[in-house]
């Protein structure tokens, strides 16, 4: 039996064939919704010249015509071949195209550069295209020169993914179409040839951007419940794949947890009051590393049993004071529900001591008026009463000051102490007041001029001879009269009237009123002349 072998053209026709029905097959699967912005195809080839050629060498200026020697070229094994696409859409891009084949003695050299439209039928695993190129092939028969002429490829391939940027070229077969010139390359000078390549595609950038995918969350029922009661969450996802499987993992706060992919249910039971979460993530292992994930969480409320709250009272003893004096305030709390409780105070005005239920009440420095305290007290579930009650602060009137009653001159510079007729005038005026005012007292301060002899025991005797004036001639009780001298200067003495309870607030200086001798009724007796210092005397000598 004999065997008819293929010719070159038939087989280029028979795979582009085979790529049309892989095209046809990935018909069924669903459109991939991107694609890379750019693709750049690496991988072998294998390529046959498609006709016979002249046998060399070339003889210059000897032309081949068509009945010149020929010889069958094989096919060339030994190739690469690279391409660039720059995808326009997920179905039009336009490739640039490079096949190098290099055979050995007996074969020919191939090289081909082309520049086409190619059209994709993208899936979610299979890229199938078809394209047509068209540019210069080179050709190179054994002991013939090379040659380029025009060079056209038409075909498809199919691209398996592998990842998000890496496919496998499983197969690319191309109708090869070579036109030289006869008296270049003999023969016919056109060549129907194939060529068939496979490899990798490795993608660069997207023509969209992917969709970030989103998970939202839905708890019903959506109020407070009781403890006991069934709670349930539901998820909804956007923008993932459809086609790829989504796992779900659910967490939750508080309760027993049951779920199945998109729903879930928490058993309430014996959960304390309060508000608890409940989430989920949603993941796509096959998607791009930022798009897998999605997650959403809602919550629910438990409810606590019907409570009552607690109640409080408070009283002051004393409900009135003076400022400055303290009240103690006493509070009594009570809880319906035998909750333990604690205590709280403030004070509007004063300071407020202790942690309750007493405390007591600071009034220093409170103006006359009221204090307000207003008390709380809270059980262990955070319920609450207030109230308030009130201290009276009363506030004394200010002890009365003394006043200036009377000034007495001593204009005799003989005697500078000598109370006169006119002073004892004045005197006897200040005598009568008090004997009207019993309960009062009367302070005399004496005076002394800088440039006096005496100083300050000249001040002194002033003062002293003039309640002599007082006690002596007008019978006014000794113990009822002070005396101190001032230093505002002057040939004088000041006479105060302090009243009971008064407060006797006049720049002067007490004195031991027994060192100084009162002069005689008459007024004849001088003060003891200030004793001099032994500078002085050591001064004094001539």
């Amino acid at each position: 039996m004999s065997t008819r072998k293929l010719s070159p053209s038939r087989m280029a026709i028979t795979l582009v064939a085979l790529v049309a029905i892989v095209t046809v097959c990935a018909l069924a699967a669903s459109a991939q919704e991107t694609a890379p912005r750019a693709e750049v195809f690496v991988g072998y080839s294998w390529a046959n010249v498609g006709g016979p050629a002249a046998v060399g060498p070339n003889v210059p200026g000897v032309p081949f015509t068509q009945n010149s020697p020929t010889q069958n070229l094989k096919d060339i094994p030994l190739g690469f071949g690279g391409a660039f696409s720059y995808n326009f859409n997920k179905w039009f891009s336009v490739a640039a195209d490079y096949s190098g084949h290099y055979g050995k003695s007996d074969h020919a050299d191939l090289q081909t550069v082309a520049v086409g439209p190619q059209l994709h039928l993208r899936s979610e695993h299979f890229s199938p295209f078809i394209e047509g190129l068209f540019g210069m092939a080179r050709m190179a028969p054994p002991n013939v020169n090379a040659h380029t002429g025009f060079g056209a490829l038409v075909g498809g391939g199919v691209d398996l993914y592998l990842t998000n940027h890496i496919a496998w070229r499983i197969i690319q077969a191309d109708y090869l179409y070579q036109s030289h010139s006869v008296s270049a390359l003999g023969g016919t000078g056109t060549f129907n040839g194939a060529r068939v390549q496979g490899g990798l595609v490795f993608g660069f950038g997207s023509l969209t951007k992917p969709v970030m995918p989103t998970a939202t969350c839905a708890v019903e029922p959506g109020t407070p419940v009781m403890a006991g009661s069934p709670i349930t969450a539901t998820v909804t996802t956007k923008s993932f794949n459809p086609k790829h499987t989504v796992a779900y993992v659910w967490k939750t706060t508080g309760g027993k947890l049951a779920f199945t992919n998109t729903k879930a249910s928490i058993d309430t039971a014996d959960l304390a009051p309060g508000s608890y979460t409940v989430s989920v993530t949603a993941t796509d292992a096959k998607a791009q590393k930022d798009y897998q994930l999605a997650s959403c969480s809602g919550s629910f409320t438990i409810q606590e049993p019907p409570k009552r709250p607690p109640t409080i009272s408070c009283s002051p003893n004393p409900a009135t004071v003076r400022s400055g004096d303290p009240s103690r305030i006493t509070c009594v709390g009570n809880s319906p529900d035998n909750r333990p409780l604690t205590y709280a105070a403030q004070a509007s005005a004063g300071r407020l001591t202790g942690a309750g239920p007493a405390y007591t009440l600071d009034t220093a420095g409170v103006p006359q008026g009221s204090v307000r305290i207003n008390a709380t007290t809270t059980d262990d579930r955070g319920l609450s009463a207030s109230t308030s009650t009130q201290v009276g602060v009363t506030v004394p009137p200010p002890p009365p000051s003394a006043s200036k009653i009377a000034e007495i001159a001593f204009p005799n510079e003989k005697k500078p102490w000598r109370v006169d007729n006119t002073a004892k005038a004045i005197l006897d005026d200040v005598a009568l007041r008090l004997q009207r005012e019993p309960s009062a007292r009367a302070i005399v301060i004496g005076y002394v001029d800088p440039d006096e002899k005496g100083g300050v025991n000249l001040a002194q005797q002033r003062a002293v001879n003039t309640k002599a004036y007082l006690t002596d001639e007008k019978g006014i009780d000794p113990s009822r009269i002070g005396v101190a001298t001032g230093t505002a200067g002057g040939k004088r003495a000041e006479v105060y009237l302090v009243p009971v309870g008064g407060v006797f607030n006049v720049p002067a200086q007490n004195f031991d009123e027994s060192t100084v001798k009162k002069a005689a009724p008459e007024g004849r007796r001088a003060p003891a002349p200030a004793k001099k210092s032994p500078a002085k005397k050591a001064a004094a000598k001539p």
